[in-house]
């Protein structure tokens, strides 16, 4: 008996057949697959005409951009083509062609236009001390305050003699408002708290050059929050004239 229970046993255990967990994945291949259309490509041919089509589209648009695909002939053109465009460019105006090394140095500190600058006469007159010390009661290039700044400016571009001190200049000058300034035109501050107490020369385009403490003659803004502060007004020398440089 024991052996026919050990034969029934083994042969239960065949019919369950076990077998690995691991089993190897199937790749269903779908039905609208077919060995037929898998070789489509086969069927693909590329025509001479294709071929020079993008050819001609990849040398126009060297012509367009880049000069080194061109031949001669296609230089010549584009030589032409470059030479009509650069006619067109209006030539530089005579203002700025005859413009002195003095003219573009204040058409950048005056951040203007040479054609606006004042006259070549103040100009000059100012530059000569332009970047000199400040020195009180100072009048020369070894140093200069602000009073006696106008006043070498004064003499120098109009041949007229202002009073010594800035106080006595604001007296005389007709007093202006500020949408009247021109060049040459005084401006007067106050810097000590007591009535006035420095000038300086405008200049145009807000600008105005004077003698500072710290600085030296320089050229500073009207819209500077400093001079704004400390604006007393403006004056004007009426029977001034240029004096000719030339």
């Amino acid at each position: 008996m024991i052996v026919v229970v050990l034969l029934s046993s083994c042969t239960v255990f065949k019919s369950l057949n076990f077998s690995s967990n691991k089993q190897t994945p199937v790749v269903a291949v779908p039905a609208s697959v077919s060995p037929s259309s898998a070789r489509f490509i086969d069927d693909i041919t590329v025509t001479p005409q294709n071929t020079v089509e993008k050819t001609v589209v990849r040398t126009e648009s060297k012509t367009e951009v880049n000069d080194q695909g061109l031949n001669t002939t296609q230089v010549s053109a584009h030589k032409e083509e470059v030479k009509q465009v650069t006619d067109l460019i209006p030539a530089p105006t005579a203002g700025i062609e005859s413009a002195s090394s003095l003219q573009l140095k204040y058409s950048v500190l005056l951040n203007t236009e040479v054609e606006y600058l004042p006259s070549k006469s103040l100009l000059e007159a100012v530059d000569q001390f332009y970047g000199v010390r400040y020195r009180k009661g100072g009048n020369g290039d070894w140093g200069i305050d602000c009073s006696g700044f106008t006043v070498a400016v004064y003499t120098a571009a109009y041949g007229f003699a202002l009073p010594r001190v800035s106080k006595e200049q604001y007296r005389i000058s007709r007093k202006i408002s500020t949408i009247e300034l021109q060049e040459g035109d005084l401006l007067f501050f106050n810097t000590v708290g007591r009535g006035v107490s420095h000038v300086g020369v405008y200049l145009g385009n807000n600008k105005f050059i004077h003698a500072t403490v710290h600085g030296g003659v320089m050229v500073n803004s009207l819209f500077e929050s400093y001079y704004v502060k400390r604006f007393l007004g403006a004056g004007r020398i009426d029977d001034k004239q240029i004096v000719s440089t030339n």
